[in-house]
């Protein structure tokens, strides 16, 4: 029975062994897959196998510049319990992993998995597999972005948050730029806007806005006529709480964030433009797993 490439990746995500071993897994036990989960496990290579189905949904999001490169990113690593975030092997290992992504530029997680990482002879999914057995909770490297540039990061309480912003600008060297980046990633993690620009809403956003809208005036009793023009006012809003640059600026309630940064450009004699930003959530989107004491000693009873 022969075996594909993505049977190698499935027995890989399931087992959370090395590449090479899964490829040799699969050739012994023909192809079959359960046989070679046990071949894996006779071999003693598989004690991460249990633990790969279970929950990765705590862990941190780490952010890590390099200046002479002038290349940053963020990337998310999660891990079973927030007990284990905090343990320093575990917080050495995503700092091994950000390092990677900034020197090796992988294109996506797949990638990532197979490069060196940085300092080691084994592949990164080599050593995700060893981290695993070692500290005895699954983990996962969940995404990340590499920005190329001048960027600035922050990381909110310890990594549940992790924020990049990358500029273009002749004036990233001088005193005050870093202090204005840093302010602008704090925003981003704090607002949590949507978009960069209102030209950056996508068609079908405003549209399926504008008649959520148009429907909320017409519930308020407004003929449509009134409720259409309503819409207009109301689609302003919308742009100033999800456009990070129509914003109101968090620590000057006077400002909008395009207007900080407009100010800090011409206080510091140059230009500042805010190209692109990423926030990343620790565990957005991920279901949590509910320990419940109580229905554990319940079910151990029956």
């Amino acid at each position: 029975m022969a075996f594909t490439a993505q049977d190698v990746k499935n027995l890989r995500e399931i087992t959370g062994c090395g590449m090479m071993d899964c490829k040799k897994a699969l050739s012994e036990t023909n192809g079959d897959q359960e046989k070679a989960i046990e071949f894996l496990r006779e071999k003693g290579l598989a004690a991460a196998a249990k633990k790969a189905g279970r929950i990765a949904a705590e862990g941190i999001v780490k952010a890590l510049v390099d200046t002479d490169k002038k290349v940053g990113v963020v990337v998310e690593v999660n891990a079973e319990t927030d007990f284990v975030a905090k343990n320093a092997e575990f917080q050495e290992f995503v700092t091994v992993i950000a390092q990677t992504i900034i020197n090796q530029n992988p294109a996506d997680v797949d990638a990532l998995a197979a490069c060196k990482a940085e300092g080691t002879d084994v592949t990164v999914a080599d050593l995700l597999t060893e981290k695993i057995q070692k500290i005895g909770e699954n983990m996962k490297i969940r995404r990340f972005t590499r920005y190329e540039g001048d960027v600035a990061t922050y990381v909110h309480s310890g990594g549940t948050i992790g924020v990049m912003v990358k500029f273009n600008t002749d004036v990233a060297g001088k005193e005050g730029f870093a202090e204005m980046g840093k302010d602008v990633a704090m925003q981003v993690a704090a607002a949590n806007p949507g978009f960069l620009t209102e030209a950056d809403v996508p068609a079908e956003v405003l549209d399926k806005e504008r008649e959520i809208l148009k429907v909320q005036a017409m519930n308020e009793g407004k003929p449509e006529a009134i409720a259409e023009k309503m819409v207009a006012g109301r689609i302003q809003k919308f742009y100033k709480e999800n456009c990070l640059m129509d914003q109101v600026f968090i620590k000057d309630n006077e400002l909008t964030v395009k207007a900080f940064v407009e100010a800090k450009a011409k206080e510091l004699g140059g230009k500042i433009e805010v190209v692109s930003f990423v926030r990343l959530e620790k565990g957005e989107g991920l279901e949590k797993k509910e320990d419940n004491f109580a229905d554990e000693v319940a079910s151990m009873v029956k």
